[in-house]
């Protein structure tokens, strides 16, 4: 953040000294991870968050407000290139080493056929819940195919556009310092509803080789074709590149961390020839609340984000008066201080901040502005203010319609444009997997009719082989013409 936050309406809070015990994932700069054990003193805040009042604020300072924490790619692009190119020339002896010096796991083989993997055991309470998780995120992303449809813009002249899929596509899920079998449905449904022929997820394997048996579930039940057991910035490249064993693809998508996002972001502008989904950033989550909503539903929304990772950033917009601030920084603290993950919340919540709206207009103005990867709006009658809303991934409308619920089972896509980048682009969706073609087709009445334009607008740019494609056939159509009437 800019300097001047320093000096505008700043809060205070006191601190509390807690030592939390507990069993994590670590991530190293590749974006792969092992579990430690570990012991640590974390000094938490009532609330750290910053808060503004947007009326005080110049122009200047509220455009500020939407900046997000910057990542420097400069020293990350150093590191991942090296990966990237040894990658590309050795193949799969690179993604070994990769994996035996960042995850400690040496594999015989970096790719398994899902044909060839046994059906997991999962307790029957989970299987259940991924189940419907599954059915809902396939029944939204179906109804999301549209039929063909065959415009005739004039007498003769028809046009459409028709979808085929992408062939192969490569899908990654972190392992970092959570495991998230849920982005497996995420990304691999929408691939099957579309019907990719190859799909490789690519996945950090755990100490002993294998893949976490959640993420194999989904992935056997959503098509996958191949599990790739690497991470990081060298599972991106095997998948980009292709290698011995691992196919290439033509696009990749799904969320990681900086080192992942470097090196879709390398690719994508390489020999490879792969495009990628959409930049990516951190997680983030803007919240809009009025004086009716839950302070204990404020709090917990927040730090369902915030939880995600220390370079999270959440968003407190308060709508109008009455909203009682201390008792939603209160919940933060005590919420924050029983979560296993609260380190990672602290520390985001220590870049966050909250900012006072005088109205609902005032509110979604910068929701717009700040153009959020999740937005919540949790007021009354929040439905009516849907239709406001210019710039966000994905919006929770009113006190019931929690972020989480959209993280995981009721069917939309969570993997999201984060950093901003929801003022131009979508999240993934059907849409996402597949490409477009047009396509057109005249009679001989229709060139007769439309032929003449196209050689008049061809002549005006001076490319004569264009207009002759027409010009030459309307002779012939003529010729022919007065033929039959002799």
């Amino acid at each position: 953040m800019d300097s001047w936050f320093i000096s505008l309406n700043r809060t205070n809070f006191k601190t509390k000294t807690f030592h939390y015990p507990l069993q994590f994932r670590v991530s190293n700069n590749y974006g792969t991870s092992s579990y430690r054990s570990v012991g640590f003193t974390l000094n938490t805040v009532s609330c750290a968050m910053k808060s503004y009042r947007l009326s005080e604020l110049t122009h200047t300072e509220v455009e500020s407000l939407k900046s997000r924490p910057r990542i420097d790619f400069t020293s990350i692009f150093s590191t991942v290139n090296p990966i990237v190119d040894d990658v590309r020339s050795r193949g799969d002896a690179a993604v070994k080493d990769f994996t035996a010096k960042y995850d400690k796991v040496k594999l015989d083989k970096i790719v398994k056929p899902v044909s060839e993997l046994p059906d997991p055991k999962l307790d029957d309470t989970v299987k259940e819940a991924f189940d419907v998780a599954y059915d809902n995120i396939y029944t939204f992303h179906l109804a999301q195919k549209s039929p063909e449809k065959s415009v005739e813009n004039m007498k003769g002249v028809k046009c459409k556009r028709v979808a085929r899929s992408i062939a192969s596509v490569g899908l990654y899920v972190p392992g970092g310092t959570a495991v998230l079998p849920s982005t497996a449905l995420m990304l691999a449904v929408p691939a099957q509803i579309a019907g990719c022929k190859i799909i490789v997820l690519a996945t950090p394997p755990s100490h002993d080789g294998s893949i976490c048996k959640e993420v194999l579930y989904c992935a056997k039940k959503a098509g996958v074709t191949h599990i790739l057991k690497a991470g990081g910035a060298q599972a991106i490249s095997a998948m980009a590149w292709g290698t011995e064993s691992c196919p290439k693809v033509e696009k990749i998508f799904g969320p990681g961390n900086q080192y992942v996002t470097a090196a879709k972001m390398i690719l994508q502008n390489s020999e490879a020839m792969v495009s990628i989904d959409m930049p990516a950033g951190p997680s983030e989550v803007l919240v809009i609340a009025d004086k009716h909503a839950s302070p204990v539903h404020i709090a917990a929304d927040l730090l369902s984000q915030a939880e995600h990772g220390p370079d999270s950033q959440v968003v407190l917009v308060v709508a109008g008066d009455g909203v009682d601030l201390k008792a939603i920084e209160d919940e933060i603290s005590k919420q924050c201080q029983s979560l296993p993950r609260g380190a990672y919340a602290s520390k985001a919540l220590s870049h966050s901040f909250t900012v006072f709206a005088r109205d609902m207009v005032e509110a979604i103005s910068f929701s717009n502005l700040y153009a959020p990867e999740h937005l919540i709006i949790n007021v009354e009658d929040a439905e009516k203010w849907e239709s406001f809303v210019e710039n966000a991934g994905s919006v929770f409308l009113g006190q019931w319609t929690p972020e989480s619920v959209g993280d995981y089972a009721s069917g939309t896509n969570h993997v999201l444009p984060t950093y901003g980048y929801a003022r131009m682009y979508g999240g993934v969706s059907l849409d996402s997997f597949v490409k477009y073609m047009t396509v057109q087709s005249l009679t001989e009445e229709g060139l007769s009719k439309l032929g003449p334009y196209v050689a008049t607008m061809a002549e005006v740019e001076g490319l004569e082989a264009h207009k002759r494609a027409v010009t030459l056939r309307l002779e012939d159509i003529e010729a022919r013409q007065l033929t039959n009437l002799k």
